[in-house]
């Protein structure tokens, strides 16, 4: 076979997504690659492919055990014989894997970069043929990365151990340049093919809120949606327990996920999300890369993640299928607070000296003044994280809560004097710059303690803006840092002012806000599905209906049996026999012989029943 031949039957397609091809032709003709591609992208099939056409074994390196589990059982589903090493598996079912690596039934295994450290697995797998090594969620060996894993360190010399050098592909969905290039550095990747196919998701659509009240507004969200399925992430254990329980009690199908809970349970939870028994699930980062749930519909943060790498990796989780899809980030001052603590008190890099973990946490400062950048801005929301991933775009999306809100320009060059003078004056009585929270309080002529014990009272711009509420207050702040007037340092959290700022109090430049009047209906401007528009709508119900069957049948996720983009596919082509049935996109040879006859059968009633005029 050949890879489009490999392609077609085992995937059901008959031609690459961009970049693909390219990351293939290098891999067999072996180069090492490295694959930047937005998730839902398809990077897997990159490595996939090849495994099955390369002698030997691939080994692919994955980050977590729900990633492996989901990415063997798609494969095992279609006819390709994959499996996984990991530390939730039995010791009977780790000596099954073996004897079958041993006796080469497998193209491909699964491990996490941790198994890398123990010698008896180092000790197999240098008496294996391993044609190709790759590196799942690659970002996780930079430091420079959002997700750096010290355990990732250690491929290169597993990869330098071996008694023949493999070749070497990596993949990731969110590299900036820099963690790029460390990448390659750090998995010393030899004249790789290097593909970026860019990171735009043009079916997801981008929102920001700034709730007074981000509990009843997730109520709101989430029950505007019906029967859609979604992630609600938040920063900690304890925000996912009440959220949850929030949901529930208002009549919600939640469930939770976080590193608190038993294996047990996560696992249980993580089922009922993905066949279909929860709607909701709301968890916390650990139920992280490589969720493969095709049907996610929206993702919203209850909190603002660290950085935008993240966020972008966890708003990716929607609309993998390729249907409109939401991502709504409920945004709140005390996110800031909650993300430096975690920057903070990161136990995850205690291996490195001191020296390199100030230099990290530098960086993990850096990356959270853009995240709060991209939460205050005015301008296009696509436009600001395609920027950060060094992306050229149109200066607007059309798709984004900014680009269809209404907007109206007001003046607020008094309110931003006000503010600016407030700082200054704070800086000349103290010696020293104070944060934003007790700027704001001495604006609004707080009687808080620290302020009084200061000696604050006195300032002629205590209680300057005692009549402003509060939130506008804030408003104003966030403007005058998102134009450039004022920053927060982030090695002292304090507010300071740029030298622009003088421009303001002294010079008769004017400020300005964008104020939204009016955010994207919820409901009445929903884009329709991309794929699904003219698609008969009774006959797709038919068609998931009958994949629910097959699969609470094999006891696995609908997804696994078909997406919904190959449903859409196939009530667009209306198929009539097995050979037509080949023609649907992501409909190959194993899955045609395995539910063909079923999908056909609903196919015909349908048909008939509409000939009989009875649908």
């Amino acid at each position: 076979m050949d890879k489009f031949a490999v392609l077609r039957r085992y995937f059901g397609h008959t031609e690459f997504r961009p970049g693909q091809e390219t990351l293939i032709d290098g891999i067999l003709a072996g180069r090492d690659v490295l694959g930047i591609m937005p998730t839902g992208g398809g990077k897997s099939l990159c490595y996939q492919i090849p495994a099955l056409l390369l002698p030997g074994l691939t080994l692919v390196i994955s980050p977590l055990i729900s990633l492996m589990r989901d990415q063997v059982a798609a494969l095992t589903g279609a006819g390709l014989p994959a499996a996984q090493l990991n530390s939730a598996q039995s010791l009977e079912e780790s000596r099954e894997v073996w004897r079958g690596i041993r006796s080469g039934a497998y193209r491909l295994i699964y491990i996490a970069p941790e198994r890398l450290e123990k010698p008896a697995f180092l000790e197999q797998m240098a008496r294996q043929e391993i044609a190709l090594v790759a590196v799942d969620e690659a970002h996780c060996i930079s430091q420079w990365g959002q997700d750096f894993r010290p355990s990732y360190l250690k491929i290169l010399d597993f990869v330098q151990s071996l008694p023949r050098r493999p070749v070497v592909a990596a993949f990731t969905a969110t590299a900036t340049l820099q963690v790029q290039g460390d990448i390659a550095l750090r998995l010393a990747l030899q004249d790789p093919v290097r593909t970026v196919t860019g990171f735009d998701r043009p079916n997801l659509y981008f929102d920001v809120y700034k709730p007074k009240d981000k509990r009843s507004t997730l109520r709101r969200l989430v029950a505007e949606r019906g029967d859609k399925s979604g992630i609600v992430y938040c920063a900690t254990r304890a925000s996912v327990e009440q959220v949850c329980d929030d949901l529930n009690a208002a009549g919600f199908s939640a469930t939770r996920y976080h590193a608190g809970l038993s294996e047990e349970e996560r696992r249980r939870n993580q089922d009922d999300f993905q066949f279909d028994r929860k709607l909701v699930m709301v968890a916390t980062n650990a139920f992280g890369m490589g969720i493969d749930k095709s049907n996610v519909s929206y993702v919203f943060h209850y909190n603002m993640p660290k950085n935008l790498e993240s966020y972008y990796q966890e708003a990716g989780r929607a609309g993998r299928d390729g249907e409109a899809a939401e991502c709504i980030l409920l945004y709140g001052p005390g996110d800031v607070s909650t993300a430096k603590y975690f920057i903070d008190h990161n136990s995850d890099n205690s291996e490195l000296d001191p020296e390199a973990q100030a230099e990290l946490r530098g960086r993990e400062m850096e990356r959270l003044q853009r995240m709060v950048d991209y939460c205050k801005t005015e301008d296009c929301l696509r436009g600001r994280i395609l920027d950060y991933f060094g992306q050229e775009h149109e200066p607007g999306c059309g798709n984004c809560g900014n680009c269809q809100g209404m907007f109206q320009q007001t003046d607020i060059t008094i309110p931003a004097q006000m503010i600016l003078s407030c700082i200054k004056r704070v800086k000349d009585r103290l010696g020293y710059y104070v944060g934003a929270a007790l700027i704001l309080r001495i604006l609004r002529g707080s009687r808080d303690k620290r302020i009084l014990e200061l000696g604050l009272e006195d300032l002629s711009t205590y209680g300057l803006m005692k009549a402003t509420p509060r939130d506008l207050l804030r408003s104003y702040l966030d403007c005058l840092e998102s134009k450039g007037y004022v920053f927060i340092d982030p090695n002292y959290t304090t507010l300071r002012p740029t030298p622009a700022a003088g421009e303001v109090l002294f010079r008769g430049e004017r400020v300005s806000m964008l104020t939204k009047l009016q955010p994207k209906p919820l409901l009445e401007t929903e884009p329709a599905p991309l794929s699904s528009q003219g698609v008969d709508e009774g006959l797709l119900a038919a068609l998931k209906e009958q994949r629910n069957k097959l699969a609470q049948r094999e006891g696995v996720p609908a997804y696994i049996v078909f997406s919904n983009a190959t449903l859409v596919d196939m009530a667009r082509k209306t198929p009539r026999n097995r050979e037509e049935l080949l023609s649907v996109s992501g409909v190959g040879e194993v899955k045609a012989q395995r539910y063909g006859e079923a999908f056909l059968t609903v196919l015909q009633a349908y048909d008939q029943g509409a000939e009989a005029g009875e649908l």
